[in-house]
């Protein structure tokens, strides 16, 4: 058995924490009004989508890959990102108690994923 990159042992970690925290019960998340006001929902999504996404192509990078197919990697890392939270919605809508399927959070983690491929795209593809 191969073993696992040691830089991609951060991704690992956030999608650990970040499958956790999708798949709470929505009865341990606070009811406060105002912060739905501010969409704070959804600026968590982007901030976890774009962690997740940023962590990823990192181990990619320091992994030495090609910078010929480095590109195409971050790209799909981004997508596989967002199909994870498309997934993740349709985890919350019928298995986690008090959760329900939000296509806002779906846009969120697009969002999230695009930052984080731009920001990789831009700190680790040598021009």
């Amino acid at each position: 058995m191969k073993p696992v990159n040691r830089f991609l042992i951060p991704a690992i970690s956030w999608l650990i924490i970040s499958t956790i925290l999708l798949t709470l019960p929505g009865s341990a998340f606070p009811q406060e009004d105002w912060l739905s006001k501010i969409w704070f929902d959804k600026w968590v999504h982007i901030g976890m989508f774009s962690i997740m996404v940023t962590l990823i192509c990192w181990g990619i990078y320091k992994k030495n890959s090609l910078p010929a197919t480095r590109m195409r990697k971050f790209i799909l890392v981004a997508v596989l990102c967002l199909c994870y939270g498309i997934a993740m919605e349709f985890v919350q809508k019928y298995f986690i108690p008090n959760r329900s399927f939000d296509v806002g959070d779906i846009l969120a983690d697009g969002v999230g994923s695009f930052l984080g491929l731009m920001y990789s795209l831009r700190r680790y593809q040598k021009k």
